[in-house]
């Protein structure tokens, strides 16, 4: 199947490794495109351009002189292969000569990509580093620190007398501090007295009645029989009064 093949080249403003870097960073690419891009910088990493228009992936790398990449669009025909392009990077005086060799385009679309290489790649990659330079020439500029001026030579002032050193004061005695009182101890709280109940009136001891003296009153009565009697008799003998007893029983029995 036949193919197309172009070769476009420009001048840059920049060394390469800046314009190496810049075309595979995602932000970088994105901002000099004008349109989002999403790179992954190794070999094997996928790459898209344009929002999506662009899409392929990286194939081999030769920093900062060289990037090989897979290249295809939206408008490639059903059925084709990816396209193939190189992207060279040359040191010259002024920056680098980036040169894009772009092979295996499907036949007929060959010049309309040549255009778009120089309208949307080349032409505002050259003026987003232009614009690069002019930022970083205008930051060295206001680093520049501004003349200083030298300042007129003033006259020497005059010298005051030197005052005389005031008296020093004595110093004041230190005030003695007073002992702080210590504090007043606590009474102790005096314990409640318990009321005694009052006392029971005590009770009147009854007089005791004279005892009796019965031994006398039995003497007494003795004494008044054995005088109306007479002769009073001796007493018996408790042994004497036994046999007598024990005699008037048997007579009784009998």
């Amino acid at each position: 199947m036949a193919t197309d093949s172009i070769r476009v080249s420009t001048v840059i403003p920049a060394h390469p490794e800046r314009v190496y870097r810049a075309w595979l960073d995602a932000g970088e690419h994105g901002a000099f495109t004008g349109g989002r891009a999403s790179i992954e910088p190794w070999i094997g990493g996928r790459h898209t351009a344009w929002d999506g228009y662009i899409v392929g992936m990286t194939l081999d790398l030769d920093p900062p002189r060289r990037i090989v990449q897979s290249w295809r669009t939206t408008e490639f025909p059903e059925g084709s292969s990816d396209s193939r392009l190189e992207v060279l990077l040359e040191p010259v005086e002024g920056g680098t000569l980036v040169t894009l060799v772009h092979v295996e385009i499907p036949e007929g679309q060959g010049e309309k990509y040549r255009q778009g290489w120089e309208d949307y790649y080349l032409k505002p990659m050259r003026q987003y580093f232009e614009k690069l330079i002019a930022g970083a020439g205008e930051q060295e500029g206001e680093a520049e620190p501004a003349p200083v001026r030298k300042p007129a030579a003033r006259k020497p002032a005059k010298k005051k007398p030197a005052s005389k050193p005031a008296k020093k004061k004595p110093a004041r005695k230190p005030v003695k501090k007073k002992a702080a009182k210590k504090p007043a101890k606590k009474k102790a709280a005096r314990k409640t007295v318990k009321k005694r109940g009052a006392k029971k009136p005590a009770r009147r001891k009854v007089a005791r009645k004279p005892a009796k003296r019965a031994r006398g009153k039995k003497v007494a009565a003795r004494a008044r029989r054995v005088k109306v009697r007479g002769k009073a008799r001796p007493a018996r003998r408790g042994g004497e009064a036994r046999p007598r007893a024990r005699a008037k029983r048997k007579t009784g029995s009998r």
